[in-house]
């Protein structure tokens, strides 16, 4: 159990213990049809006119960060969660890293849910997009050293990441709203144990409302728009 719970890293250990459980159930109850739409739909994975339609299916932006589509995509996305994860929670701290996480996985989703409404979506990429932001943020937020060369050197891999969202079958709405998510989380939530950010409680407040403000068209808008 020590192995598989990492009481260093509370946060990152529940969320792969939760991941790695869904995608064993959906094995479980579609055997190797587990990535199959049906199984996806069953286990909450998001699709922006089933939310439009159907207004109490909306939990399924909170749902589809646990869920994914193949065994490579979730092994990918695991251990990128293992390795990241655990230099995001040190950084911010086990509660803010899982409001940073859960903020960039809504937000990502919800760009699927009207940028591409007739795409089934799922997966860790869009919080773990947000991480990456994150990173990238504070290396122009903070006076600390070691967050500065890791935002410059996360800021590559963010745009290798991007880069590779262009590829067919790939979310690039999804990404993009985990980064902005991850972005805005960043300047809301305040680092651990850092006190010479330059960011003040004004500009915090400035991108508390800018998340929820944009959250809040995104869902207006889908609302508002026909049925294809």
């Amino acid at each position: 159990m020590k192995q598989i719970y990492d009481r260093n890293y509370p946060v990152t250990s529940i969320l792969l213990i939760i991941t790695s459980l869904v995608f064993a159930l959906m094995f479980l109850f579609y055997g190797f049809q587990y990535s199959s739409t049906e199984a996806l739909s069953y286990f909450g994975a998001v699709r922006g006119y089933t939310i439009q339609e159907t207004p109490m299916e909306f939990w399924r932006v909170f749902a589809a960060i646990f869920v994914h589509i193949g065994l490579e995509h979730f092994v990918v996305n695991m251990l990128t969660l293992y390795f990241l994860g655990r230099q995001i929670e040190d950084i911010f701290g086990p509660w803010k890293f899982l409001l940073l996480y859960l903020m960039s996985g809504v937000m990502g989703n919800l760009f699927v849910v009207y940028f591409s409404p007739n795409s089934l979506a799922a997966g860790a990429s869009t919080s773990l997009f947000g991480l990456f932001a994150s990173v990238v943020v504070l290396r122009y937020a903070t006076q600390n050293y070691y967050l500065q060369q890791l935002g410059q050197s996360y800021m590559s891999l963010l745009a290798v990441n991007l880069i590779m969202s262009f590829i067919p079958g790939i979310s690039l709405s999804g990404h993009l709203g985990g980064l902005v998510g991850g972005a805005l989380g960043a300047v809301i939530l305040p680092v651990s144990g850092e006190r010479n950010a330059f960011i003040s409680k004004s500009q915090r407040f400035l991108a508390l409302v800018a998340y929820l403000g944009l959250a809040a068209i995104l869902i207006f808008m889908t609302f508002q728009r026909p049925i294809f």
